[in-house]
């Protein structure tokens, strides 16, 4: 008896497309605009409308606003299609900017106000957020809540990389963020694989049958979801202008995008769905999974490859550190007037925006610069000092302990109350050892000698409270070098100046200690330092092994959110600022948008606070086992190497300064 052959009864792939639309672009003049709508923005309708496709268009509020201003014709339509056609829009607040390294007030402020513009420009407020860049912390979550949306859209490969514990299938079904303090929200998946493809094959880069092909190997199970695109528009039939390598304009590529959203609409295998639909999949089996999507090791997961990390918006482009901390200026005046003016904060979110911090043209930069100069001027910071007459660096509270000062050849030993303190003279003031006697009588912050640990590897000096500069192809510079201490005892404070030459210019290096509370401020003055290109990181912290609990060891820090966020370590391999590629110097950093980082295990902790105004660095911690023990550092990034960087236009008047307090818990 013959029998037909076996039939595998399959759902078709579900495909979701989300298209992010951004007039902000770093490196589009203001004046290439109605270009980009004519070139870019108009053929995504138009083939939502010609194949009724349930595209998910995202567009930041700042964006909306620019094409109603160039083209309201633009905007009628998208309202059509996404209020009586087949789209959907997706919101992502008002500028298009990095929340885990900005200020919970101002992401909450960015949300707001960009709601406010959708409901004035569309006629209504959208409940599916994409996170602006991908860049992603459990901070961020509870602002998307309280802004009312009731989903969000983050990329998949690079939490996973760090959560192998997850079954790869629920890349394919929606699943929920979460937080520690009770935040969550419905989560639908981006893939940057599949969209970096898609723009590959619209570049003539790839054949449409290839493309199908690579699609195809993901529909081997019923009912999978699957992210087609996730990414930006600009790029077809349109180029930038960001990077020399960039493909050259040969094809006519909305044309190739329609051959292929025809093909597969043709295609019984696949079948179209809004983004915002996955989430009727939330109760199915593989989804609704609580998940955290950060992690020690990638405490704010980035889309894309390792280049396009954190730091990329924090401490690089032509002056990341210096606009950061302007806008970090401009935020302290706001929360100190308690101000309360959506319009003021409008133009504080507009600053911030990530693209005047990478790609960002020469014309664009000048006009961002003037504006960001009226800004600082309205609340009376002055961008030379970046601090305003008046300010103490001592809290003057409680009662005045005295103080005791012992010197010899190689060391100063100071104590303040329960707080002793061991500087080395030979290296530049570098911490030897920081004691809180009321709670050891070991130190918590020290030096590890060279031989310390018998793994070669680690067979170095490991600091504290110093400097390092690594360019590439040039010696390391630091500020381990023989210095004369200058002493001023005060009733409130016991403090220890020293000017360090180095190959870059004189840098003046403070070391304070609290008579009252037993704080040790640590500062960096670097006048007219010209910092190379590469990595420029200081106010590193070693933590003795020996004191600190290694299954209970944690950082902790907020990430644009209002609550802190704790890491435990659980003996993880980590370095944040350990390079990508020759170009990237870093591949990972925490926000620390308070300023405050807090290290310990569940007996001690330390705790940092960096001034954000006068310099606002990414944090980039570090730990690794080593020989039974285990070896944990925190350094603070005020310059990291990409292809974005631009040192030279360093702006005049004004050079960095970092001031931070240490405190033992």
């Amino acid at each position: 008896m013959t029998h037909p052959p076996l039939q595998f009864i399959v759902d078709p792939l579900h495909l979701y497309s989300i298209f992010h639309l951004n007039l902000a672009y770093s490196s589009i003049e203001e004046e290439q605009r109605p270009e980009v709508i004519e070139k870019c923005y108009w053929p995504l309708l138009k083939l939502a409308r010609r194949y009724n496709l349930p595209f998910g268009i995202e567009i930041p509020a700042y964006t909306l606003e620019s094409i109603a201003s160039i083209d309201p014709a633009w905007i009628g339509e998208l309202r059509r299609l996404t209020t009586d056609g087949p789209c959907e829009f997706i919101g992502s607040g008002y500028s298009q900017l990095i929340g885990p390294i900005v200020p919970a007030e101002v992401n909450a402020a960015n949300l707001r106000i960009g709601n406010a513009v959708y409901k004035e420009l569309l006629g209504f407020v959208p409940g599916l957020a994409y996170i602006n860049e991908q860049a992603y912390s459990s901070g961020i979550l509870q602002h998307y809540c309280d802004a009312g949306y009731h989903a969000i859209v983050m990329e998949w490969e690079n939490p996973y990389r760090c959560h192998r514990e997850w079954n790869p299938e629920w890349r394919y079904h929606p699943q929920v963020a979460c937080d520690e303090h009770g935040n969550n929200i419905p989560l639908i998946w981006n893939m940057s694989i599949p969209f970096q493809k898609l723009q590959r094959y619209a570049h003539g880069e790839m054949e449409l049958s290839e493309f199908i092909e690579y699609i195809v190997t993901h529909h081997h199970a019923p009912m999978r979801f699957f992210s087609l695109y996730g990414n930006d528009i600009e790029v077809f039939n349109f180029r930038p202008g960001r990077y020399h390598t960039e493909a050259d304009l040969e094809y006519d590529e909305w044309g190739r995008v329609n051959d292929l959203y025809a093909a597969l609409k043709k295609d019984p295998r696949f079948t179209f769905i809004s983004p915002g639909r996955l989430l009727e999949g939330l109760s199915s089996q593989n989804a609704g999974n609580m998940l955290h999507l950060e992690s020690p090791e990638e405490p704010i997961p980035v889309k894309k490859q390792g280049k396009y990390n954190i730091s990329r918006w924090a401490v690089t482009g032509r002056n990341d550190l210096y606009v950061n901390t302007a806008c970090h200026q401009i935020y302290s005046h706001y929360i100190q007037s308690d101000c309360q003016d959506d319009d003021t904060w409008r133009e504080l979110c507009y600053l911030w925006s990530s693209d005047f911090r990478t790609h960002i043209t020469e014309k664009r930069w000048q006009k961002y610069i003037e504006r960001l100069t009226r800004a600082l001027e309205v609340i009376g910071y002055e961008r030379v000092s970046g601090q305003r007459s008046g300010e103490h660096s001592c809290d003057m509270y409680g009662q005045s302990k005295p103080g005791r000062i012992h010197k010899t050849d190689r060391h100063l030993l100071i104590e303040a109350g329960d707080i002793r303190l061991k500087l080395n003279l030979k290296r530049g003031l570098a911490i030897e050892a920081l004691w809180n006697t009321s709670q050891s009588d070991k130190p918590l912050i020290c030096t590890l000698p060279h031989g310390y640990f018998e793994d070669i590897r680690f067979g170095a000096d490991f600091y504290s409270g110093h400097m390092v500069i690594d360019a590439p192809g040039q010696p390391k510079i630091t500020d381990l070098v023989p210095t004369t201490p200058r002493i001023e005892e005060s009733e409130a404070a016991i403090r220890i100046e020293g000017n360090i030459s180095t190959p870059v210019g004189e840098i003046e290096k403070a070391v304070t200690i609290s008579k009252y509370d037993g704080t040790i401020e640590l500062e960096y003055t670097f006048g007219d330092v010209r910092i190379p290109k590469g990595s420029f990181r200081l106010g590193y912290i070693t933590l003795n092994p020996t004191i600190f609990d290694a299954e209970t060891l944690y950082y902790s820090c907020c990430n644009g959110g209002y609550e802190p966020k704790t890491f435990y370590i659980n003996k993880k391999e980590i370095d944040h600022g350990d390079p990508v590629s020759f170009l990237v110097s870093a591949s990972q950093g925490i926000g620390m948008t308070n300023g405050m980082v807090t290290i310990g295990d569940a007996e001690e902790s330390i705790i940092l606070d960096v001034d954000m105004t006068c310099s606002a660095p990414i944090g980039l911690v570090s730990h690794h086992c080593v020989d039974d023990q285990y070896f944990f550092r925190i350094g603070f990034s005020l310059g990291e190497m990409d292809e974005t960087i631009r040192h030279e236009c360093r702006l005049e008047g004004w050079s960095p300064k970092f001031r931070m307090r240490i405190r033992t818990g």
